[in-house]
């Protein structure tokens, strides 16, 4: 992730204050050939304007998978109730590959099958984050993943104990305004406990600083 000093990870405001390629070579030196982002960040970037309307809101009902294609990098998007429309199967050399729950009407399903996209439908009362991360492991072979955003993906994969680093660069400004989302944010439970992290690495990149950490446990 990148920031500003306060934490805030907004991209028009990050675009701003970091115009440089150094987020991107920082991703680049983390190897991790796929990237997984949350539903706001891949309608901001990646999906068309338009909203998918389904004309039978029939739930799939049951944890499935497609794989459209048998790659080393995808571009995932966590889409819970099946709302971005595609126009593309595949980004910057990786292929689509959407995640949904298994109340995601079928007939959303059928349409990234006829568009050649990969997904999977896990989890019965919103998605089942850990069954995905299985099933990206065993059907897919993906093996090592970039969590790259929004706050609230971020917080869920913090809260369901998927993460092993961040990978945090905070670029030179400060944002401030009221209501802008954090690195990782959302997390409902107001007594939960901070999360302790080990610090592997500092590094310099222009005028930001790329910062890498460890979990303690």
């Amino acid at each position: 992730m990148i920031a500003s000093l306060d934490g805030r990870i907004d991209c028009n405001m990050t675009e701003q204050i970091e115009g440089g390629d150094e987020y991107y070579e920082a991703l680049e030196q983390l190897s991790c050939p796929s990237m997984l982002m949350g539903r706001v960040t891949m309608q901001m970037h990646y999906a068309l304007p338009e909203r998918f309307v389904a004309t039978d809101t029939t739930p799939i009902g049951a944890e499935a998978y497609y794989v459209a294609h048998k790659t080393d990098a995808y571009c995932i998007g966590v889409d819970t109730e099946g709302k971005l429309q595609w126009g593309e199967h595949e980004f910057d050399g990786q292929a689509l590959l959407v995640i949904t729950s298994e109340q995601c009407p079928k007939c959303y399903h059928d349409r990234l099958t006829k568009q050649d996209i990969s997904w999977i439908a896990t989890g019965k009362k919103g998605i089942d984050l850990t069954r995905a991360m299985e099933i990206l492991y065993t059907k897919f072979g993906v093996e090592r993943l970039a969590v790259t955003g929004g706050g609230h993906i971020n917080g869920a994969f913090l809260e369901a104990g998927l993460l092993d680093e961040v990978s945090f660069m905070v670029a030179p400004g400060i944002d401030g305004r009221a209501g802008m989302a954090a690195a990782f944010d959302g997390i409902a439970n107001p007594n939960r406990s901070a999360t302790r992290l080990h610090l592997i690495g500092v590094f310099q990149l222009g005028q930001t600083v790329w910062m890498r950490y460890k979990f303690d446990n």
